[in-house]
Formats: C-alpha cells, structure tokens, sequence
C-alpha cells in the first residue's frame, strides 16, 4: 500500500469524523442514520491514520506531495 492520502487530507478526514461523531452523541440524527454516521467516521479515521484510501487508485487520485526530482 502506497500512501496516497496527504496531510491535509488528512486534516479534513478527522475534523469530518470529529463532526459526525459530535452530531451522533447530540442526537441530531435518528438511530440509523447516527449508526451510518459512526460507521463513516471510523472509516475516515482509518483511512488517515493509515494514510490510504481504497477508493483513491479507482479514481486515480493522489493528494500526497510529490518530490520533483532535480535532473
């Protein structure tokens, strides 16, 4: 697994999982949908404390600085 995930990214990542867990434990959503919720913050958790995102290579996308090399 190549990481593919950069540090802002990963910024948005957790303040988004922040949020929703916030919005669960508020009650703001109903049961199932606070479930789901939780399910999405886990999963944005995951993918930047391992700094990769399964969905990223489908869609070739890659937030991660890159180093120019210097010919």
């Amino acid at each position: 697994m190549k990481a593919n995930i950069g540090s802002l990214d990963k910024l948005i990542r957790l303040g988004l999982a922040i949020v929703l867990i916030a919005l669960f434990y508020m009650e703001v959503f109903s049961q199932t949908i606070g479930f789901i919720a939780l399910i999405v913050a886990l999963l944005l958790t995951v993918t930047s404390l391992i700094n990769f995102c399964p969905l990223y290579p489908i869609f070739k996308i890659d937030t991660t600085k890159k180093k120019e090399k210097k010919v």
